[in-house]
């Protein structure tokens, strides 16, 4: 992945890492605009290792009280894109 990831480059990856915590849920069903925990059986440790995943995979440190900003894909990519934009977060 390039140092500064596109928009598809970041919801590739969030979709992957939601894949890896919830094997079962289909990408191609997801709202991207409805919160996660309306659309799929997750719980607050599935949330917590999408979090961890998101971090391992784009290098993007998210704070603790940044976490609802993660709460839909849609909502998820802007947050995580301009976290990339800012540079390096390590």
């Amino acid at each position: 992945m390039s140092p500064k990831p596109t928009r598809e480059e970041i919801r590739a990856t969030v979709l992957g890492v939601l894949r890896r915590i919830a094997p079962e849920v289909d990408p191609a069903s997801i709202d991207p605009s409805v919160e996660w925990r309306d659309q799929l059986d997750v719980d607050s440790v599935d949330l917590l290792s999408f979090v961890i995943g998101i971090h391992e995979a784009l290098g993007i440190d998210i704070p603790e009280a940044d976490y609802p900003k993660l709460a839909t894909l849609e909502r998820c990519i802007d947050y995580l894109a301009a976290r990339s934009l800012a540079g390096p977060q390590r």
